[in-house]
C-alpha cells in the first residue's frame, strides 16, 4: 500500500512538472533546479552569477527552505525578483509549489530561473519541477565520497558544480576519486570546480550557464 501511495504522489507531480516544464519553454524560461547539502554554497552561487551576468540577461529566484527568508533578504537586495517557499519540515520542493511561486512572481520572458532546493542530497532528486537543468553542487569540505553515497542525485545532473576549492590545499579531498565516482554515474555533465569566496572558475561556469539560456 505504501508503494501505491507513493507511486500516486510521483504521478500527479509528475504532471503538474510537465505543464511547468511547458510554459517554462513557451516563455523561453531556462529553469534551473539548484540541489545540494546544506552549507554547500546554493545561494552564494547564485550571487555570483547575479554578479557576473548582471541584471540584463533576466534572473529571479525561488529559495527553498524548511523555514526562515535569509537566503531570499539576500537576493531581495540586489532587487532580484524572488520567492520564499517555508516547506515547513519537507525535505525538498514539488512542482505544485513551483506552479504556485511563478504566478506570484515576475518572471520574465527569455530569462534564467534559479530555483534553490531544500538542502539534501536525497529527496529533491526524486522530484521532477519542470526545470530545464538540474544543477548539483558539491563542496570540497564535504569530502570527496558524495557520488558514491548519493547516486541517483549524480547520475541525473545536468551540471554540477565543486565549490570551494580554495580549501583544496587544507582538506583531505581526493579529486581523482570524486571523478571517478561522478563519471561512474554519469558521463556527460560537465564539472566545474569553482570558489565563490576567491572568484575562481566563476567566469567558465557563467559563460557556460549564459550560452545555454541562449539557446533555451
Amino acid at each position: 500500500m505504501e508503494i501505491k501511495i507513493m507511486k500516486n504522489i510521483l504521478d500527479a507531480n509528475d504532471k503538474l512538472a510537465a505543464e511547468n516544464r511547458e510554459f517554462f519553454s513557451k516563455k523561453k524560461i531556462m529553469a534551473v533546479n539548484i540541489m545540494a547539502s546544506p552549507g554547500s554554497g546554493k545561494t552564494s552561487v547564485i550571487l555570483k552569477v547575479i554578479e557576473n551576468i548582471g541584471k540584463e540577461t533576466g534572473i529571479s529566484v525561488i529559495e527553498g527552505d524548511i523555514a526562515s527568508s535569509i537566503d531570499a533578504d539576500k537576493i531581495d537586495t540586489l532587487g532580484i525578483p524572488v520567492v520564499q517557499i517555508n516547506t515547513g519540515g519537507g525535505c525538498h520542493l514539488d512542482a505544485n509549489m513551483i506552479k504556485a511561486a511563478v504566478e506570484d512572481m515576475p518572471v520574465r520572458e527569455s530569462s534564467i530561473l534559479f530555483i534553490e532546493n531544500v538542502g539534501n542530497l536525497v529527496c529533491p532528486s526524486s522530484f521532477d519541477l519542470g526545470e530545464s537543468l538540474k544543477l548539483v553542487i558539491a563542496s570540497v569540505p564535504e569530502g570527496h565520497d558524495k557520488p558514491y553515497k548519493y547516486t541517483s542525485m549524480f547520475e541525473g545532473a545536468d551540471v554540477i558544480i565543486l565549490n570551494k576549492v580554495d580549501l583544496m590545499p587544507y582538506i583531505d579531498f581526493d579529486r581523482d576519486s570524486f571523478y571517478k565516482g561522478i563519471r561512474a554515474l554519469n558521463e556527460k555533465a560537465p564539472v566545474f570546480e569553482i570558489s565563490c569566496r576567491t572568484g575562481d572558475g566563476v567566469k567558465e561556469f557563467t559563460d557556460w550557464l549564459r550560452s545555454k539560456a541562449e539557446k533555451s
